[in-house]
């Protein structure tokens, strides 16, 4: 049985004028991402590895997690591919994951993040909202022959 933890970014500011790789989180993200990986690290079991999209707002956001989890922020591994927003590279860099790893949370960006969520897990989310965290189980032994699983745990910080 393989977990998978799902984090988009926390919200991110447009008020700087920098690339899209580089904005960083607002004032609402900067509330929001600590909130949530509090009522996370709370909740959930600690993942074994974390990997971010390497856009300063994901990477920001799972510092966030790494804390609140205990775990040192330079274990996060940075890949440049979960910089997506359509889904197919989230999906490749899952199935890439060793097997040794059972419990893994990621980072990244809408649309991917949504439509992961929806195909992989069996509760349909519209929009999955910044900073939101979905926890995902699959019956399987390794990364590569992901199937469709059962979601487990959907928060938003709204609901907090």
């Amino acid at each position: 049985m393989k977990t998978l933890y799902l984090v988009r970014h926390a919200k991110s500011s447009w008020k700087f004028d920098v690339i899209d790789h580089e904005r960083p989180l607002n004032e609402r993200g900067l509330e929001d991402g600590p909130k949530m990986a509090g009522h996370i690290a709370a909740t959930m079991p600690k993942p074994d590895l974390l990997m971010s999209s390497d856009a300063l707002r994901a990477k920001t956001t799972a510092v966030f997690f790494a804390k609140a989890f205990a775990i040192p922020d330079t274990e996060i591994i940075l890949n440049h591919k979960m910089y997506d927003f359509e889904g197919r590279d989230l999906v490749e860099v899952i199935k890439s994951v060793g097997d040794e790893v059972d419990t893994l949370m990621v980072f990244g960006h809408n649309n991917a993040m949504t439509n992961f969520v929806n195909s992989y897990g069996d509760l349909r989310v519209d929009n999955v909202a910044t900073a939101a965290f979905t926890a995902i189980t699959f019956e399987i032994h390794n990364w590569q022959d992901l199937i469709p699983g059962k979601t487990i745990y959907h928060k938003a910080p709204k609901e907090l």
